[in-house]
């Protein structure tokens, strides 16, 4: 089902009787690059899962007025990154954290490597080097790194150049390198 064109999911739910079979495919097809990129974001399961489906409810809100100046996948990782964000915000806002604050509190929820350290604790270890990172580091990094998105796609989903893009990304490498070395 992953074969079908965005340009014949556009089509079909155009179509207001083939809308809803439209959006089965578009789910199918977008709902796990939804979550992965909201899970890197917030990092819990819970709160990804969340997300997913607001960002879920806001395509469907908004995919009649897709206006094609990007693609769907960029329009949809954009929405993604955004809920993410307005997500962390609110969450920070209503526990009353600043950022250093809130950081703190998600990486203490991230089980502590043991002295022996496998290829789950040094996955966890780089979990906690991303999450340690600014917020927008953060982002830059998750989508470079994990959904390898070009720098000309990421520059149109968060609305950055793409040198202050790359900055943000080798920034982002070089503090990670940092935080596994200090753990």
């Amino acid at each position: 089902m992953n074969n079908i064109s965005d340009d014949q999911i556009l089509e079909l739910f155009a179509s207001e009787k083939n809308k809803e079979k439209a959006f089965g495919m578009l789910m199918r097809k977008y709902n796990m690059n939804i979550y992965q990129t909201a899970r890197r974001i917030v990092y819990v399961h819970e709160d990804a899962d969340d997300i997913t489906q607001n960002v879920l409810i806001k395509i469907w809100n908004n995919l009649s007025s897709f206006r094609g100046d990007s693609s769907l996948k960029t329009w949809i990782t954009r929405i993604s990154v955004n809920e993410s964000l307005t997500f962390v915000e609110k969450k920070k806002r209503m526990l009353q954290l600043d950022d250093e604050e809130y950081v703190t509190r998600i990486l203490n929820s991230i089980p502590d490597a043991e002295q022996s350290i496998s290829s789950e604790q040094i996955v966890e270890l780089i979990q906690k080097g991303i999450q340690s990172l600014p917020e927008k580091q953060r982002v830059v990094f998750t989508l470079r790194y994990y959904d390898e998105m070009p720098y000309e796609e990421m520059s149109k989903v968060l609305g950055t150049s793409v040198g202050a893009l790359k900055t943000s990304y080798h920034f982002a490498v070089k503090k990670i390198e940092e935080f596994i070395e200090r753990h």
